[in-house]
């Protein structure tokens, strides 16, 4: 018999062989990963998410599949991205970014597990009733201990005791405002500091914003933990560097592009249990059951080399308290 013979007869005995005979490769869960950022600002986080899934017994690639959809800072994108992997029927949703990514795969799914992290409080947000016994279809991690705000003006106010005047950057977009203002306003209210709030929803806003903080003569700027800020780190250091105006920021990565200061959750360390979290409900732990992780970590990060050029002299005290000083 000649070769075309045989691929011939092979291929009538792969047609009429049972399909159930032939090697079959073993199906894997899908997580859909929902985040209002982009892939390249939160690659070390997913880096980290991904080891949190290895050490629950999930390796990407081999034991399950990750479909990522990032809204690239464009919140409106959330509902429509959150109802595609809805139709997908992936087997759980990871949700990062923010409330908002949370808050749209609520509404999109009352059966797909949800596993949220958040930088505000679940319960203000809706998202669960309780940390203990989340209920529904939704845990997560939350990565903002209770009163961290407070705690941050605090800090950032030791570090610049003259520092009377605080411009707050917030998003009025964001779900999270009113409780964020609410809980800086009665800290400062302690201090003696008053507290000008300014907002941005948009980058293209950012100019108007640094020249209102100039103009109301504030001597610091504190900016709240949102999404869209983070995406757009880099614009914001730049912007405080050319105002002038020391600021402090809710993660590291602020303080590494040139910011002065950051105090707030090892990330790395958060997105990791977010990893683990979703690794649990995929082997069965249900969501309405299982509680919702409190990261307690704090780390502060101090840029000398940004004191130095707004001629900020610091503590030996303060800077022994540091987690990491980047000269």
């Amino acid at each position: 018999m000649d070769r075309r013979h045989v691929v011939v007869a092979l291929a009538a005995f792969v047609a009429v062989w049972p399909c159930s005979a032939l090697p079959q490769r073993s199906a894997i869960p899908f997580i859909g990963y929902l985040s209002s950022g982009s892939p390249n600002e939160r690659e070390q986080m997913i880096v980290s998410f991904r080891r949190g899934l290895k050490e629950g017994g999930y390796l990407d690639g081999q034991d399950v599949a990750i479909e990522y959809r990032w809204a690239e800072g464009r919140f409106d994108r959330l509902p429509h991205l959150a109802d595609d992997l809805v139709k997908r029927k992936v087997a759980v949703i990871a949700t990062s970014g923010g409330a908002s990514s949370a808050l749209a795969a609520k509404a999109a799914t009352k059966t797909i597990p949800i596993v949220f992290l958040s930088a505000a409080d679940p319960i203000k947000l809706g998202l669960v009733p309780s940390l203990s016994r989340p209920g529904g279809n939704v845990t997560g991690v939350t990565s903002l201990p209770l009163s961290l705000e407070s705690k941050r003006l605090q800090t950032m106010r030791e570090l610049l005791p003259g520092a009377t005047r605080v411009a707050v950057l917030v998003n009025p977009k964001s779900p999270t405002v009113q409780v964020e203002i609410q809980e800086i306003e009665s800290a400062a209210l302690s201090m003696g500091t008053k507290i000008i709030v300014v907002n941005a929803t948009s980058p293209r806003e950012f100019e108007t914003a640094f020249a209102a903080i100039k103009n109301e003569r504030a001597n610091a700027l504190f900016v709240v933990t949102d999404a869209m800020f983070t995406t757009q780190r880099e614009h914001l250091v730049e912007l405080a560097e050319r105002y002038a105006i020391p600021a402090s920021y809710s993660r590291r990565e602020f303080a590494i592009e040139g910011g002065l200061m950051s105090y707030g959750p090892d990330y790395a360390e958060v997105y990791r249990q977010h990893g683990a979290q979703t690794a649990r409900v995929l082997k069965g732990a249900k969501p309405a059951e299982l509680p919702v992780i409190q990261a307690g970590k704090l780390e502060l990060v101090v840029n000398l080399k940004t004191a130095k050029k707004l001629g900020i002299a610091i503590s030996r005290d303060f800077l022994a308290r540091a987690d990491e000083v980047i000269e």
